[in-house]
């Protein structure tokens, strides 16, 4: 479909006899670039003649396929002001690039962090760009998890300045910094949700603080920490992103942080970006491919990460059979989590952004999948242990365990403890900023909906709305 007509474009002419397309060529490549990311596009050489010959516009994101599918036949990137395509949205390919080289990761994750925090910035900032809302595709996960497969670390990072750009030389105290600023904000987002206002700290740090860094000078090893912390602040950017409901945008945060630990070498820092990855195509009702997901990260670090860490692997890979009603592999992923994280010891040298990870987060996530799995005497069992455990500076974490435990008692007929649990998890959502804990307690309502009569569900049903309008 087109939207507007602005004479003959020349340039696009220009450009398609440099690369030897034909119309119908380049009709192919475009629908081929679409369906890689869950569009169907039925373009023929008759559509390319009308972009040439009349000016006809196709609508976003074609302009960016077309751009895309210039590029890789001249192999170079082809901006859409070459094509005479250009506007002033951005552009939906924004994040989604794993690039092969060190200097063009750097550029895709300086990029994406520029535009996000000028959204941020903008009128309504703090919700992901309108001409981007809704592009979350799972298929554009393959390439960047296939090439971290084939490749989990590059070779030397070390760079030199242009003397123009900037004279400082990056030290490992630069690096520190980033680090700490990441273990500041996780803590942060445990406890007051992703949604907080102080979020914003995030793409803040990577834009102002981060990007300089990987543009000055660094020796490879000054530059594999500066590499991997940068890779857990913009994780934790997707994580973020992800928690408020902003999956395109979160999406394109975890395919830059993945890229980033590959350039810092973290074999297991990629696989924790490939477990976030997994989460996310779980809750956005990909199981299978949430599985794949898991399953890279566990593969790519057997012999290389810590107990601890590979029994979190694990677990997210347990959360996606569930998802996919598959309860013998979630029994096995589950009864794999325990046993390494039996085997994990305080010596061990555990990387810090595992430090949330123990038995009542374990337990926590059984619970789930045995809800997912329709097992609810086991969510009960989970449930309980989980709550029993301390969870201190998690409190999101603890509101989900909380709805979850109300969810499961209402199923096992126990409308007291429901009930108990619910009013319980309100209270803590009304001091988060959490679309997922949003969710979670809609859901919970709507279980609670054969109950209405009741006036305890009643009441506790005029809270949790007044909490769910005011959050």
């Amino acid at each position: 479909m087109t939207v507007s007509s602005r004479g003959p474009n020349d340039r696009l002419g220009a450009l398609l006899a440099l690369a030897q397309i034909s119309n119908a060529g380049l009709a192919r490549r475009v629908n081929d670039l679409g369906a890689q990311r869950g569009l169907t596009l039925r373009y023929d050489k008759t559509s390319v003649a009308r972009w040439v010959t009349k000016g006809m516009v196709p609508q976003r994101p074609v302009p960016h396929l077309i751009a895309t599918a210039l590029g890789n036949k001249l192999g170079r990137p082809v901006p859409l002001e070459e094509i005479g395509l250009a506007d002033s949205h951005p552009t939906p390919e924004l994040g989604l690039e794993f690039p092969r080289e060190v200097p063009e990761a750097v550029r895709s994750a300086t990029e994406l962090w520029r535009v996000d925090l000028d959204l941020r910035r903008g009128p309504g900032g703090g919700r992901w760009s309108d001409s981007l809302a809704g592009t979350f595709s799972v298929a554009a996960y393959a390439t960047p998890v296939s090439r971290w497969l084939i490749t989990p670390a590059d070779g030397s990072v070390a760079r030199e300045a242009v003397p123009d750009l900037t004279g400082y030389r990056v030290g490992h105290a630069d690096a520190a910094k980033l680090r700490e600023a990441a273990q500041e904000a996780r803590r942060w987002d445990s406890k007051y949700g992703g949604g907080d206002w102080r979020s914003s700290m995030v793409p803040e740090c990577l834009r102002v603080e981060a990007a300089p860094l990987l543009l000055a000078s660094y020796s490879d090893a000054v530059g594999r920490a500066l590499f991997g912390a940068t890779a857990e602040l913009t994780r934790l950017a997707g994580w973020m992103a992800f928690d408020t409901g902003q999956h395109e945008a979160a999406q394109r945060y975890y395919i830059q942080a993945l890229r980033l630990a590959r350039a810092a070498g973290d074999v297991p820092l990629g696989g924790y970006v490939l477990a976030s990855m997994s989460l996310q195509a779980a809750y956005r009702s990909f199981p299978d491919e949430a599985v794949d997901l898991a399953q890279a990260a566990l593969e790519r670090n057997r012999g290389m990460a810590t107990a601890r860490t590979m029994s979190f692997f694990h677990l997210v890979e347990a959360r996606a059979h569930a998802k996919a009603g598959n309860a013998p592999a979630c029994a096995a992923a589950l009864a794999a989590a325990e046993t390494a994280l039996d085997r994990a010891r305080p010596g061990d040298q555990d990387p810090t952004w595992i430090d949330f990870f123990a038995y009542d987060r374990l337990a926590a996530d059984a619970a789930e999948c045995f809800r997912d799995l329709g097992v609810p005497s086991k969510v009960r069992q989970f449930t309980r242990e989980a709550l029993a455990r301390p969870t201190e500076g998690y409190v999101r974490s603890h509101g989900l365990r909380l709805v979850v435990s109300a969810m499961a008692e209402a199923e096992a007929g126990d409308l007291d403890a429901a009930v108990a649990a619910g009013e319980r998890a309100v209270e803590v959502a009304g001091r988060i900023s959490s679309h997922r804990s949003r969710e979670y307690m809609v859901e919970l309502l709507r279980r609670l909906e054969p109950y209405q009569n009741e006036q305890r569900v009643k009441d506790l049903t005029e809270r949790a709305r007044l909490v769910l309008a005011t959050s």
